[in-house]
């Protein structure tokens, strides 16, 4: 008999052009070796371009997801993504801690790459106050940061200020994503309440970077169901993430997805 692989959960939208939500979170727990299984919160209809619907899942119907996939697979490590509304935000949280799922990566979903807001503003409470206190690593871009902390974040000093401020506020740990700084440099802060690691590398010139956040936190998610450290997953994700930019395909008119095919270790 095989042994049988590490399983990841994510409780997240789906995205119909492939390149973010549960799909991308499927192929990236695939690339890491890890057993993807899924509870689905929301419908959209998105490409590169726009999202131009949204259906939110019946409520009862999510949590019987939670339920199924955790009381028969055992998912060592979660992760959330689009929960769009505050009644979803509650669901899951008492889902989570309902089945003690302690390895929760929290990516706070409230805007897509193409603009479109994915996360109502009256769940935003409801995601602080339910979701925030369970979650091992939030892992907020610059502009969710500022919506959670009420502060402008344009700087490393700032993002260093948020990641503190967020553990502060209840998270175990918190990655603060520089991807949308105006720098030439990219820069990634991770607090764990004790210690700062920081990450940096050239910034890429690209468009199509549909995708990145939900593919990092599903990384990360990875690699905390493969028992790696928090630090050692975080880092080997950002590294999946930069690679998978750099070598995008080029599909649809506006962001396109980024290439979930490479290996999720640095090729030797």
């Amino acid at each position: 008999m095989n042994p049988s692989p590490a399983v990841a959960l994510t409780i997240a939208g789906s995205d119909s052009g492939g390149g973010a939500g549960i799909q991308a979170d499927l192929k990236t727990f695939h690339a890491f070796g890890v057993f993807g299984t899924t509870a689905i919160t929301a419908i959209t209809a998105q490409n590169t371009v726009k999202v131009s619907a949204v259906h939110t899942v019946p409520l009862e119907v999510v949590r019987a997801q939670i339920d199924a996939v955790v009381e028969d697979l055992g998912p060592a490590a979660a992760k959330t993504g689009m929960l769009a509304t505050a009644e979803l935000v509650v669901v899951v949280a008492r889902a989570i801690t309902h089945h003690r799922l302690h390895r929760l990566v929290l990516d706070p979903v409230m805007v897509a790459t193409s603009g479109e807001r994915l996360l109502n503003a009256d769940a935003e409470e409801a995601l602080v106050r339910e979701l925030l206190p369970q979650a091992e690593l939030i892992t907020p871009n610059l502009e969710e940061a500022r919506i959670l902390t009420g502060r402008q974040i344009a700087t490393p000093a700032d993002m260093r200020w948020a990641a503190r401020e967020l553990v502060r506020m209840g998270a175990r740990a918190a990655l603060v994503k520089g991807g949308h700084l105006s720098e030439e440099e990219v820069v990634d802060v991770l607090w764990d309440g004790r210690a700062e690691r920081t990450w940096s590398r050239p910034r890429l010139s690209a468009v199509n970077t549909h995708g990145t956040g939900c593919t990092l936190s599903a990384g990360v998610t990875a690699n905390l169901a493969l028992d790696m450290s928090l630090g050692d997953a975080v880092e080997g994700a950002l590294d999946f993430v930069a690679r998978a930019i750099a070598s995008a395909p080029d599909l649809g008119h506006g962001h396109g997805p980024i290439n979930h095919f490479i290996r999720s270790d640095r090729p030797t």
